[in-house]
This record gives structure tokens, sequence and C-alpha cells, in this order.
């Protein structure tokens, strides 16, 4: 059975965020529409479901990593920001963002928090885990290597008939020209 690892990582998120629409836990707040997504971006996002999207990154980013916090949610979010005159520097993503949806995917039941093991933080659910299992069985469907190979062997005639073509060419130009003999 694939995992989220098989199938590639945007192809999920997008999957994951149409899945996130159907829970009702899981609603962008009012003040959505005019926040940054960190301090290093100029203007608030431009999709009008980029809620649901930075939601499904999140709850692969926690199935990925493990238990794990706000802070390091943050790092992974940030970026670059520009000082103008002075060297870029570094800066985090926004944790109110970051810390609502968190709740929302706990309202949800796909992540808990786990605070008895080494590591504190959140982790995430079986619930969330057959959401993300389910979603990469079916865009593995989509895009299995079977479908890849038939595909393949239906182009390789083509592609051999050129390369046949080409030796041939290569065949003629090859034979030694015949020399006249002066006497």
């Amino acid at each position: 059975m694939p995992t989220m690892h098989d199938v590639p990582i945007n192809d999920l998120i997008i999957k994951l965020a149409a899945e996130l629409k159907q829970y009702n836990e899981i609603n962008p707040p009012e003040w959505a529409n005019y926040a940054k997504t960190g301090a290093h971006k100029e203007r608030p996002p431009t999709q009008a479901d980029w809620w649901h999207i930075r939601s499904a990154a999140i709850l692969r980013s926690i199935a990925v990593l493990g238990p794990v916090g706000v802070s390091k949610l943050r790092q992974k979010y940030g970026g670059r920001k520009n000082r103008g005159t002075q060297p870029e520097t570094t800066v985090k993503g926004s944790g109110n963002i970051i810390r609502k949806i968190l709740q929302q995917l706990q309202e949800a039941k796909l992540v808990d928090y786990k605070d008895k093991t080494k590591r504190k933080g959140r982790m995430i659910s079986p619930k969330g885990q057959s959401l993300i299992d389910k979603t990469a069985q079916q865009i593995y469907t989509k895009h299995s290597p079977a479908k890849k190979a038939v595909e393949k062997t239906a182009q390789k005639p083509v592609k051999e008939a050129k390369k046949e073509e080409k030796a041939e060419v290569k065949t003629e130009s090859k034979e030694p020209a015949k020399k006249e003999v002066k006497l």
C-alpha cells in the first residue's frame, strides 16, 4: 500500500486541502483575508482557499516530523525578509495562523497532543494518518508507475524506428569512397 512518501508532495497537499474543506471544524477566521503569513511577506495570500492548503501542509508536516510544536512549524513556514539595503535575514512565520490551524486540526481529531513522551508536541492521530493514507492511495492510483510503464512501452516503437533511421544514415556515410586510380 503506498504511503505519503510515494506520491508527489504538491499533489498530496492539494488533494488533502480538498478533503479538509469537508470538515466543519477547519474554517478560516474572519481576519484571515487580511493577515500575512509571516513578517517576511509583503501582502496577504491571494488564493481563496489558502487556509485549507496551509492546514493540509501543516498536517503533512506533523505526520513527517513527529511530535512538533508551534515554534518548529514557525521556522518551517518562515522565510527571508527583505530589509532594503541591509542584508536579508531569516524570520519565522506567523505563529497565530499556525496555532489556530493546530487547534482546528485538534478539534477535528486529526492531531493529538503528546506530553508524556520524550519530545512534547502535536502528533498525527490515527484518524489523521488514515486520511493521509487514503488520499495518497487515490493519488497513487492516478499516477501509478504501471500506467507510466505502459505509456513508455507504447512510445518505444516510435523511438526505436527513429534510432534505426539514424543508424542507417550513419552506415551510409561510413562507407569508404572509391578512389580513382591515375595512370
